[in-house]
Protein backbone atom coordinates (compact mmCIF):
# COMPACT_ATOMS: atom_id res chain seq x y z
CA UNK A 1 0.00 0.00 0.00
CA UNK A 2 1.46 3.40 -0.95
CA UNK A 3 1.41 6.69 0.91
CA UNK A 4 -1.61 8.03 -1.02
CA UNK A 5 -3.68 4.99 -0.07
CA UNK A 6 -2.56 5.34 3.54
CA UNK A 7 -3.62 9.01 3.60
CA UNK A 8 -7.00 8.09 2.08
CA UNK A 9 -7.58 5.57 4.85
CA UNK A 10 -6.75 8.15 7.49
CA UNK A 11 -9.23 10.56 5.96
CA UNK A 12 -12.04 8.00 6.28
CA UNK A 13 -12.34 8.70 9.99
CA UNK A 14 -11.70 5.16 11.25
CA UNK A 15 -8.75 3.39 12.81
CA UNK A 16 -6.67 1.71 10.10
CA UNK A 17 -6.83 -1.98 9.31
CA UNK A 18 -3.88 -4.24 10.08
CA UNK A 19 -2.26 -3.87 6.64
CA UNK A 20 -2.42 -0.07 6.72
CA UNK A 21 -1.08 0.05 10.27
CA UNK A 22 1.80 -2.19 9.24
CA UNK A 23 2.56 0.08 6.27
CA UNK A 24 2.75 3.10 8.55
CA UNK A 25 4.98 1.20 10.98
CA UNK A 26 7.34 0.11 8.19
CA UNK A 27 7.42 3.58 6.61
CA UNK A 28 8.32 5.19 9.93
CA UNK A 29 10.89 2.51 10.82
CA UNK A 30 12.52 3.07 7.43
CA UNK A 31 12.69 6.82 8.08
CA UNK A 32 14.52 6.25 11.39
CA UNK A 33 17.08 3.99 9.78
CA UNK A 34 17.60 6.30 6.82
CA UNK A 35 18.24 9.39 8.90
CA UNK A 36 20.70 7.38 11.00
CA UNK A 37 22.56 6.52 7.78
CA UNK A 38 22.65 10.21 6.90
CA UNK A 39 24.13 11.08 10.30
CA UNK A 40 21.12 13.19 11.25
CA UNK A 41 20.38 11.29 14.48
CA UNK A 42 21.52 12.39 17.95
CA UNK A 43 22.63 9.47 20.16
CA UNK A 44 19.33 7.96 21.40
CA UNK A 45 17.52 11.29 21.42
CA UNK A 46 15.07 12.81 18.89
CA UNK A 47 11.77 11.37 17.81
CA UNK A 48 9.35 10.74 14.96
CA UNK A 49 5.63 10.00 15.19
CA UNK A 50 2.70 9.29 12.89
CA UNK A 51 -1.00 9.60 13.71
CA UNK A 52 -2.93 6.45 12.84
CA UNK A 53 -6.34 8.12 12.58
CA UNK A 54 -7.49 11.60 11.50
CA UNK A 55 -8.10 13.18 14.91
CA UNK A 56 -4.41 12.71 15.78
CA UNK A 57 -5.39 11.23 19.14
CA UNK A 58 -3.63 7.90 18.56
CA UNK A 59 -0.11 7.91 17.19
CA UNK A 60 2.95 5.69 16.79
CA UNK A 61 6.32 6.86 18.13
CA UNK A 62 9.80 5.46 18.79
CA UNK A 63 10.44 3.97 22.24
CA UNK A 64 12.69 5.70 24.73
CA UNK A 65 16.41 5.00 24.45
CA UNK A 66 16.43 3.09 21.15
CA UNK A 67 19.01 4.10 18.52
CA UNK A 68 17.53 5.12 15.18
CA UNK A 69 19.67 2.53 13.37
CA UNK A 70 18.03 -0.32 15.31
CA UNK A 71 14.37 0.70 15.11
CA UNK A 72 12.02 -1.99 13.80
CA UNK A 73 8.37 -1.60 12.84
CA UNK A 74 7.27 -3.63 15.85
CA UNK A 75 9.27 -1.41 18.25
CA UNK A 76 7.01 1.59 17.66
CA UNK A 77 4.65 2.25 20.54
CA UNK A 78 1.00 3.27 20.10
CA UNK A 79 0.10 6.26 22.30
CA UNK A 80 -3.06 8.19 23.14
CA UNK A 81 -2.81 11.99 23.49
CA UNK A 82 -5.59 11.89 26.10
CA UNK A 83 -3.93 9.29 28.33
CA UNK A 84 -2.57 11.28 31.27
CA UNK A 85 -0.82 8.18 32.65
CA UNK A 86 1.38 7.67 29.57
CA UNK A 87 4.63 8.54 31.34
CA UNK A 88 3.80 6.07 34.13
CA UNK A 89 3.54 3.03 31.86
CA UNK A 90 6.41 0.48 31.86
CA UNK A 91 7.29 1.31 28.24
CA UNK A 92 6.86 5.07 28.67
CA UNK A 93 8.22 7.20 25.83
CA UNK A 94 10.89 9.83 26.31
CA UNK A 95 9.26 12.72 28.24
CA UNK A 96 10.27 15.37 25.71
CA UNK A 97 8.91 13.23 22.89
CA UNK A 98 5.60 12.80 24.69
CA UNK A 99 5.14 16.47 25.54
CA UNK A 100 6.12 17.76 22.10
CA UNK A 101 4.52 15.17 19.82
CA UNK A 102 1.48 14.53 21.97
CA UNK A 103 0.47 18.18 22.03
CA UNK A 104 1.21 18.77 18.35
CA UNK A 105 -0.89 15.76 17.33
CA UNK A 106 -3.67 16.96 19.64
CA UNK A 107 -3.66 20.57 18.41
CA UNK A 108 -2.47 20.51 14.78
CA UNK A 109 -4.81 18.41 12.58
CA UNK A 110 -2.55 18.63 9.53
CA UNK A 111 0.40 17.13 11.44
CA UNK A 112 -0.19 13.49 10.60
CA UNK A 113 3.55 12.79 10.72
CA UNK A 114 5.87 14.78 12.97
CA UNK A 115 9.66 14.50 12.80
CA UNK A 116 12.01 16.27 15.21
CA UNK A 117 15.79 16.27 14.77
CA UNK A 118 18.92 18.21 15.74
CA UNK A 119 20.78 17.85 12.42
CA UNK A 120 24.10 19.63 12.03
CA UNK A 121 23.27 22.40 9.58
CA UNK A 122 19.67 23.08 10.60
CA UNK A 123 20.77 23.38 14.22
CA UNK A 124 23.58 25.73 13.21
CA UNK A 125 21.05 27.96 11.42
CA UNK A 126 18.78 27.76 14.49
CA UNK A 127 21.70 29.08 16.55
CA UNK A 128 22.14 32.29 14.55
CA UNK A 129 20.60 35.58 15.66
CA UNK A 130 19.03 35.77 12.20
CA UNK A 131 17.72 32.30 11.34
CA UNK A 132 15.93 33.28 8.15
CA UNK A 133 16.61 31.30 4.98
CA UNK A 134 17.37 33.58 2.01
CA UNK A 135 16.54 32.03 -1.39
CA UNK A 136 19.96 31.26 -2.89
CA UNK A 137 19.36 27.90 -4.60
CA UNK A 138 16.50 25.57 -5.51
CA UNK A 139 16.54 23.84 -2.14
CA UNK A 140 16.39 27.03 -0.09
CA UNK A 141 13.66 28.31 -2.43
CA UNK A 142 11.58 25.24 -1.59
CA UNK A 143 11.05 26.81 1.86
CA UNK A 144 10.48 30.38 0.71
CA UNK A 145 7.63 31.91 2.70
CA UNK A 146 7.06 28.62 4.52
CA UNK A 147 9.62 28.58 7.32
CA UNK A 148 8.30 29.25 10.83
CA UNK A 149 10.99 30.38 13.27
CA UNK A 150 10.49 29.79 17.00
CA UNK A 151 12.41 32.32 19.07
CA UNK A 152 10.94 31.35 22.44
CA UNK A 153 13.25 28.55 23.59
CA UNK A 154 13.17 28.26 27.37
CA UNK A 155 14.67 24.82 27.99
CA UNK A 156 13.86 21.23 27.08
CA UNK A 157 10.31 20.27 26.19
CA UNK A 158 9.45 18.71 29.54
CA UNK A 159 5.95 20.07 30.10
CA UNK A 160 2.54 20.20 28.49
CA UNK A 161 2.86 23.99 28.44
CA UNK A 162 6.01 23.75 26.29
CA UNK A 163 4.30 21.27 23.96
CA UNK A 164 1.35 23.63 23.61
CA UNK A 165 3.69 26.55 22.96
CA UNK A 166 5.44 24.66 20.17
CA UNK A 167 2.11 23.54 18.68
CA UNK A 168 0.95 27.17 18.66
CA UNK A 169 4.23 28.28 17.08
CA UNK A 170 3.88 25.65 14.33
CA UNK A 171 0.25 26.61 13.67
CA UNK A 172 -0.72 25.31 10.24
CA UNK A 173 2.89 25.37 9.05
CA UNK A 174 5.08 22.46 8.01
CA UNK A 175 8.62 23.42 9.04
CA UNK A 176 9.40 24.87 12.46
CA UNK A 177 12.99 25.98 12.94
CA UNK A 178 13.35 25.77 16.71
CA UNK A 179 15.71 28.54 17.80
CA UNK A 180 18.63 27.28 19.93
CA UNK A 181 17.30 23.76 19.48
CA UNK A 182 16.77 22.05 16.10
CA UNK A 183 13.99 21.53 13.57
CA UNK A 184 10.52 20.00 13.50
CA UNK A 185 8.66 18.95 10.35
CA UNK A 186 4.94 18.21 10.12
CA UNK A 187 3.34 16.60 7.08
CA UNK A 188 0.38 14.47 6.02
CA UNK A 189 2.40 11.28 5.39
CA UNK A 190 5.70 9.73 6.42
CA UNK A 191 6.90 10.11 2.83
CA UNK A 192 6.18 13.84 2.78
CA UNK A 193 7.82 14.39 6.17
CA UNK A 194 10.95 12.42 5.23
CA UNK A 195 11.32 14.35 1.97
CA UNK A 196 10.78 17.70 3.68
CA UNK A 197 13.28 16.98 6.45
CA UNK A 198 15.90 15.73 4.00
CA UNK A 199 15.64 18.80 1.77
CA UNK A 200 15.52 21.23 4.68
CA UNK A 201 18.82 19.94 6.01
CA UNK A 202 20.31 20.10 2.50
CA UNK A 203 19.10 23.69 2.16
CA UNK A 204 20.65 24.58 5.53
CA UNK A 205 23.91 22.94 4.51
CA UNK A 206 24.16 25.05 1.36
CA UNK A 207 23.30 28.23 3.25
CA UNK A 208 25.77 27.65 6.07
CA UNK A 209 28.59 26.84 3.62
CA UNK A 210 27.75 30.00 1.68
CA UNK A 211 27.82 32.04 4.89
CA UNK A 212 31.17 30.47 5.80
CA UNK A 213 32.70 31.76 2.56
CA UNK A 214 32.33 35.30 3.82
CA UNK A 215 31.29 36.43 0.35
CA UNK A 216 27.96 38.11 -0.56
CA UNK A 217 25.02 35.79 -1.21
CA UNK A 218 23.42 35.60 -4.65
CA UNK A 219 19.79 36.06 -3.55
CA UNK A 220 17.05 35.73 -6.17
CA UNK A 221 13.99 37.98 -6.32
CA UNK A 222 10.91 37.17 -4.27
CA UNK A 223 9.07 36.45 -7.52
CA UNK A 224 11.59 33.86 -8.68
CA UNK A 225 11.69 32.31 -5.20
CA UNK A 226 7.88 32.08 -5.06
CA UNK A 227 7.68 30.50 -8.52
CA UNK A 228 10.32 27.92 -7.58
CA UNK A 229 8.59 27.18 -4.27
CA UNK A 230 5.34 26.49 -6.13
CA UNK A 231 7.15 24.28 -8.62
CA UNK A 232 8.36 22.19 -5.70
CA UNK A 233 4.80 21.99 -4.35
CA UNK A 234 3.52 20.82 -7.75
CA UNK A 235 6.14 18.10 -8.16
CA UNK A 236 3.62 15.38 -7.31
CA UNK A 237 5.03 11.89 -6.82
CA UNK A 238 8.48 13.00 -5.73
CA UNK A 239 8.20 12.34 -1.96
CA UNK A 240 6.48 8.99 -2.52
CA UNK A 241 9.24 7.92 -4.89
CA UNK A 242 11.87 9.09 -2.40
CA UNK A 243 10.50 6.90 0.41
CA UNK A 244 9.92 4.02 -1.99
CA UNK A 245 13.60 4.03 -2.95
CA UNK A 246 14.68 4.33 0.70
CA UNK A 247 12.60 1.28 1.52
CA UNK A 248 13.94 -0.62 -1.51
CA UNK A 249 17.52 -0.03 -0.31
CA UNK A 250 16.65 -1.11 3.23
CA UNK A 251 14.72 -4.13 1.94
CA UNK A 252 17.94 -5.30 0.30
CA UNK A 253 20.38 -4.33 3.05
CA UNK A 254 18.48 -4.17 6.38
CA UNK A 255 15.21 -6.07 5.87
CA UNK A 256 14.78 -6.57 9.61
CA UNK A 257 13.47 -2.98 9.85
CA UNK A 258 10.11 -4.39 8.68
CA UNK A 259 9.86 -6.94 11.49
Amino acid sequence: MNAIETLSTRASGVMPDEDTMNTMRCDLAAAFRWFARLGMHEAVANHFSVAVEPSGRHFLMNPRGRHFSRIRASDLILLDTEDASTLDRPDAPDPTAWHIHGRIHARCPHARCVMHLHPRYATALASLADSRMPPIDQNTMRFFGRLVIDEGFGGMGLSTDEGDRLAAALGDGNVLLMGNHGVLVAADTVAAALDEMYYFERACETLMIAYASGRPLRIVSDNVAAVTQQQWADYGQFAIDHLSEVRAILDAEEPEYRS
